[in-house]
């Protein structure tokens, strides 16, 4: 049983640590995509009217243990400002003076964001006795700890992991709202079960597609790692990115399905190009008919057409990862047919985090037609998996 907000008693006056994921893809300097900060909101506002006084820990990128100024938080807490009804002070660094000093200057309704957490190196070490010391300084700081960071409760790290055995912890309400919709994909789902997995590479998701083919009714495969399924029919894939490392694994994959009954759906036709660039000339090819010297950047119209019917016939549906590289326009049919499709049924939708949530968003979704977007896309992964997240396993009774 997931510890509430609640479990942590009366947080008028107190101090919280609060443990968020505002991996925000930036440009120049600026966020292009806030999601994961709106994606907070609920466990602040909601720590904020128990009159709490919050201190964040969150990450950037991956400064590698260094103070790093391009991976400072500066533009999250200038964005988290704009959208809260509170004081946002950025300290000026992680557990030292300056820390120290915002958190004590700090009243009960403010909000301060300790830097980039991945500016200590003990943050992310294999070393426990690193991370517990790191730890030991965040626990410093407050009361009680709250875990909300979804993206990163599959790592044992200091701020995940270590700190919720020092203080009175429980999950945010984003990590209870994950959990929640996410078991509905994992632990007895409403059948037809399908997931839709793309995104460049099989060895990304090995352990998933193993543990799918004894839980799903459907599994449809696009993006990169498609090409690797059609090289182990014997197609030629061109110069489409292959893993050839994986060609007999995958082709374990194609027979357990046969014989489980597991629908296992590869691209009947592909959009080719010469070269890997946005404005190419592009051609529609059978699967099994692809040119040597071209590369399939996404699923053809006859291949989005099958998907779409396969996700309309299904009651569950998980989707991790794109069709093909949505990020030039030309190659963005099959993630947009496969969005569409989701949006408009009525199944329970899930969208896994990182580049299908971006997906979402960019090309122009109502985010509210999809009944649960991940914001964790290695974390959901692994929940799909089937593995047990350390950032989960601490937080329970």
């Amino acid at each position: 049983m997931l510890k509430n907000i609640d479990s942590l008693g009366d947080l008028t006056g107190k101090t919280v640590l609060l443990r968020s994921d505002f991996n925000v893809p930036l440009k120049d300097g600026v966020i292009t995509d806030d999601g994961r900060i709106r994606a907070a909101l609920p466990t602040l506002n909601t720590l904020l009217g128990k009159g709490a006084k919050i201190v964040i820990m969150a990450h950037l990128g991956r400064p590698k243990g260094e103070v790093n100024p391009e991976f400072t938080l500066a533009p999250v807490a200038k964005r988290l400002g704009e959208l809260v009804d509170a004081s946002v002070t950025l300290a000026g660094d992680v557990v030292g003076e300056a820390a120290q000093a915002a958190v004590d200057a700090a009243k009960p309704g403010d909000i301060v964001l300790l830097e980039n957490v991945r500016f200590e190196a003990g943050e992310t070490s294999k070393d426990d006795a690193q991370r517990q010391d790191l730890a030991t300084k965040y626990a410093r700081f407050a009361d009680v700890f709250v875990s909300d960071g979804f993206g990163v409760v599959h790592r044992k790290q200091a701020s995940v992991y270590d700190v919720a055995q020092i203080l009175p912890a429980a999950a945010g309400l984003l990590v209870e709202k994950e959990i929640k919709s996410l078991s509905k994909a994992t632990t007895d789902p409403q059948r037809p079960y399908a997931v839709v997995l793309g995104g460049s590479k099989v060895s990304d998701k090995l352990g998933v597609i193993a543990n799918l083919l004894t839980k799903a009714d459907t599994l449809l495969i696009g993006g990169g790692m498609a090409y690797t399924f059609l090289k182990a029919l014997g197609y030629e894939v061109g110069t489409s990115l292959l893993e050839a490392d994986q060609v007999e694994t995958v082709k374990g994959y194609i027979e357990e399905a046969k014989k489980r009954g597991v629908d296992l759906v590869l691209p009947v036709d592909v959009l080719v190009t010469p070269e890997f660039k946005a404005d190419g000339p592009v051609t529609v090819v059978a699967a099994d008919a692809i040119p040597a010297d071209q590369m399939g950047l996404d699923i053809g119209p006859k291949s989005q057409e099958l998907y779409a019917s396969k996700i309309a016939s299904s009651k569950t549906v998980a989707w991790n990862g794109p069709m093909g590289v949505f990020e030039f326009e030309a190659f963005a049919g099959g993630t947009k047919a496969v969005a569409k499709a989701l949006s408009d049924g009525d199944c329970f939708s899930i969208v896994g985090g990182g580049d299908s949530a971006a997906a979402v968003r960019i090309l122009g979704f109502d985010e509210s037609t999809f009944s649960h977007i991940s914001t964790g896309g290695g974390a959901s992964l692994e929940l799909l998996e089937g593995k047990t997240l350390p950032g989960i396993a601490v937080l329970e009774d």
